[in-house]
């Protein structure tokens, strides 16, 4: 799945070519790609069409359009992308995608009609979903703009992230401390921080040298504190490149991929020479994802000691 990142590349691409432009029609083909509105796809359609795209927004890994009229907001279309997922924009003209599941043909006031905003995903993992919107309960400062709004009602429990304003680095801190759990699990937990994913856990883990099996309560506070902050710098280095792309599915909204992954320092370097000591990194599972790390720079937690009694 794509993570803060890759999600903030596909909304700067909406923001620039998509909003602002009115929804003329709507067709989604199947029924997997509305699944998740369990209205089903034609009220979907009819809920788009003849809407104008006000907003394009993201919180951590989730991203919606704030659609309305006349200004005044109507709700939200909520794209999940799954782990295949992309948001195209296209000239109305161009061949369909094989994996074409969602269309939405826009007219720009300037322009006129001629562009669409296509959902395709190879797995189906992904989907479209209406939401209504609500007041955002962490907005900060510097986001009353873009927060104006509000939210999804279908994610107001998701924390926010760490390039967010409304991020509370210490209350987060103060959070994990608080817990028994290993501290790739903390970060990985959307509810507590969101935005980042397997990769960017793994390369803040290893900027901060520690192994992700390390309780959180065993850490400093201030060992929590740079972990997120390396965290935080990570994605924001992989933004400024595009975002980290493996294969073919992840583009941004022109079908560019991104080219943080030549500057990765742990996730899929297994068997490849630590960049800081030399030592070959290494991969273990870690719930049912693989984690990678230094066996020098971060070692593992010690087992803790069987419990020994007499007879």
């Amino acid at each position: 799945m794509p993570e803060l990142p890759e999600v903030e590349v596909v909304r700067r691409g909406l923001e620039s070519h998509v909003v602002g432009r009115h929804v003329d029609a709507v067709t989604l083909t199947g029924v997997r790609v509305a699944r998740r509105h369990l209205p089903g796809p034609r009220d979907l359609e009819s809920r788009l069409t003849g809407q104008d795209v006000l907003a394009a927004d993201r919180r951590g890994k989730y991203l919606w359009l704030v659609v309305g009229r006349d200004e005044i907001p109507s709700g939200a279309l909520v794209l999940h992308l799954g782990m295949s997922g992309q948001l195209l924009v296209q000239p109305a003209t161009a061949a369909p995608q094989k994996h074409l599941h969602a269309t939405l043909d826009l007219t720009d006031p300037a322009t006129g009609p001629g562009s669409q905003l296509r959902f395709v995903d190879q797995r189906t993992f992904g989907g479209l979903a209406w939401a209504d919107l609500v007041p955002d309960p962490a907005t900060g400062p510097g986001e009353e703009g873009r927060r104006a709004f509000g939210i999804p009602a279908s994610i107001v429990h998701i924390a926010p992230d760490p390039l967010e304003p409304a991020f509370d680095r210490a209350a987060v801190v103060r959070r994990m401390k608080a817990r028994h759990v290993a501290v790739k699990r903390a970060l990985l937990d959307q509810g507590l921080v969101s935005g980042i994913g397997n990769i960017y856990a793994d390369e803040a883990l290893w900027r901060a040298g520690v192994h992700g099996l390390r309780d959180t309560d065993a850490l400093t506070r201030p060992a929590l504190g740079r972990i997120l902050d390396h965290a935080a710098d990570v994605m924001r280095e992989a933004l400024a490149q595009g975002g980290t792309s493996f294969d073919a599915l992840y583009v941004n909204v022109n079908g560019n991929s991104g080219y943080f992954d030549r500057s990765l320092d742990a996730y899929g370097r297994q068997g490849l020479p630590c960049r800081r000591c030399g030592t070959p990194m290494r991969r273990e599972a870690f719930m049912n994802r693989s984690s990678h790390s230094c066996p020098r720079c971060q070692p593992r937690p010690r087992a803790p000691l069987a419990a020994s009694g007499s007879r």
